[in-house]
């Protein structure tokens, strides 16, 4: 079906259903490994909480950009970009691209997240040191310059700022969900997976509820037979949102030191401990409420290789939506003058 334009207006049922369930700490979503670090200090006291310092400190990797806009995070309207790369020093693939890249904003003063996926094969300008290199998929950019590549290029394409960033390699996402047990999850159609490299077994899932492993899950997370690359970011949402629900059970909390060091080594960010803290305890403290943005989109051939197309008009709307989200509001604007 190529160029054929792919419109997706509707919310297919499960994500419709997985929907409906409370979302007060959805915020949570957007530092899976490192929040749940800080939920197990919390439990168990002070030599868990120097673990989880210790392990965030080793994360920390902070990208020289002059430019860049700097926040108080969660203090005021605050942007992530998740980078999920399938590398990293163990397995040694060689050129690296990012194979699922999530953009959202935190809004305190409006209680709000607003998530979007970029699909892996968008087109675009390829940028870093503010200058655009080629033009490519988007996912090319962690190739071309990392993180630095791959936040200037999201920050191109989209027209707003990212102040954070994240970036998980998918064995510590598979490690994660095993040490929590797995995680429970609607499977919206049958699909098999052969063994892929770095990966143990073939996957074979049944539509329907199941519980699933690190190695199913990722499986989800990742496959491109069963839908599109808009679908599959919707998918990716939602497994980080079952994830989170897992890691807040009270049968989670013995499992957080193995989840501890599933993490250690395998993220990158430039959130500092007390980032953290702070976006945390505003996910737990506020109701967020949590807008998805889609993107509409075809696909087209570019010397022989598929390309994604984002719909201008699609495009320009959720820009707008991204600027709008990162504005204060009057009447915080208007308390932080009176406090003065």
């Amino acid at each position: 079906m190529r160029n054929q334009s792919k419109r997706n207006r509707q919310t297919d049922a499960f994500a419709k259903n997985k929907q409906k369930r409370k979302r007060e700490r959805i915020i949570l979503a957007i530092l899976i490994p490192l929040f749940i670090l800080i939920l197990g200090g919390a439990v168990y006291g002070a030599k868990l909480l120097a673990t989880a310092r210790n392990t965030a400190d080793r994360s920390f990797h902070e990208i020289d950009r002059p430019n860049a806009v700097t926040v108080e995070a969660a203090k005021e309207p605050t942007s992530i970009l998740i980078l999920g790369v399938d590398n990293n020093d163990k397995r040694q693939l060689g050129s690296t691209r990012t194979d699922s890249m999530i953009y959202l904003t935190m809004n305190p003063d409006t209680d709000q997240v607003n998530m979007v996926s970029i699909p892996r094969d968008t087109y675009t300008g390829i940028v870093e040191e503010g200058r655009v290199l080629q033009y490519n998929r988007i996912n090319a950019a962690y190739a071309v310059g990392e993180e630095k590549a791959a936040i200037e290029s999201v920050e191109h394409l989209l027209d707003v700022p990212v102040h954070y960033y994240v970036t998980v390699d998918f064995d510590a996402f598979m490690e994660l969900v095993d040490a929590l047990g797995g995680i429970d999850m609607y499977v919206p159609i049958t699909f098999s997976e052969n063994n892929a490299p770095g990966r143990k077994h073939a996957i074979h899932l049944t539509e329907g509820m199941q519980h699933l492993n690190g190695e199913e899950a990722l499986a989800l997370a990742r496959t491109r037979k069963i839908d599109n690359d808009v679908k599959r970011g919707e998918r990716q949402q939602l497994i980080i949102q079952a994830i989170i629900e897992k890691a807040l059970k009270a049968d989670s909390i013995p499992k957080y030191t193995k989840a501890i060091e599933s993490v250690d080594g395998n993220i990158k960010t430039n959130m500092r401990m007390n980032d953290m803290v702070s976006i945390m305890k505003s996910g737990l403290s506020n109701p967020y409420t949590i807008h998805s943005h889609t993107f509409e989109w075809h696909d087209f051939e570019q010397n022989g290789a598929q390309m994604v197309k984002l719909d201008d008009t699609s495009l320009t709307e959720i820009q707008e939506a991204l600027k709008e989200s990162l504005e204060r509001t009057s009447a915080s604007n208007t308390h932080s003058l009176s406090a003065q």
